[in-house]
């Protein structure tokens, strides 16, 4: 791997591959490019390559940049807070909607889930993530009505969509697009 400082691209990481058959370009996260040259090419095919893609690669430059600054973060420290609250919370909130619509489920798991607010196994164990504490009570309460409908049905099927709109008084597809609203935070280590 070799690193070409370019005036106006900045840095570009050039590796070579013997199994590409193209020269490949990469928006890495950072801004940096990568470029991937098969042993065909030369470096200054690359780089003209490259060149050729400038007005794309500042496109892509500025949605990588928007995404990074959209997407919240939050310290290890408050991460820890969140999971000291979820593990007070969560439990007797879980227990009373089960109770109330007559559902039951096996465990509970508080966890640190960054993909998913919360899920269900077949064996109808529970598990939701500590980020709920992020959220508003109404969708906190809504995921985990979610994840006990899934105690009855395990797909996501019309009876499945159904049981969830009856439950939740014909707000399902409203939760669902407040639910979209936010995000999972990333933790700064």
């Amino acid at each position: 791997m070799s690193i070409v400082r370019h005036d106006i691209l900045g840095d570009i990481e050039c590796v070579r591959s013997l199994r590409t058959r193209s020269i490949r370009l990469v928006v890495k996260r950072d801004g940096t490019l990568r470029l991937t040259i098969p042993l065909f090419a030369t470096e200054s095919q690359a780089i003209a390559f490259a060149e050729s893609k400038a007005a794309w690669i500042e496109r892509t430059r500025s949605r990588i940049a928007k995404a990074v600054e959209e997407y919240p973060t939050i310290t290890r420290i408050e991460r820890e807070r969140l999971r000291r609250e979820a593990h007070k919370v969560i439990p007797a909130m879980v227990e009373r909607i089960a109770s109330r619509f007559g559902f039951t489920y096996n465990a509970l798991r508080i966890s640190s889930a960054r993909t998913r607010w919360g899920s269900c196994s077949s064996n109808n164990d529970i598990s939701i993530s500590l980020f709920v504490m992020l959220l508003p009570e109404h969708l906190r309460e809504f995921i985990i009505l979610h994840e006990l409908c899934h105690t009855k049905h395990h797909n996501h099927s019309a009876d499945f969509h159904n049981t969830l709109r009856i439950l939740s008084e014909g707000r399902e597809a409203q939760y669902n697009a407040e639910l979209k609203r936010y995000r999972i935070p990333k933790v700064e280590e």
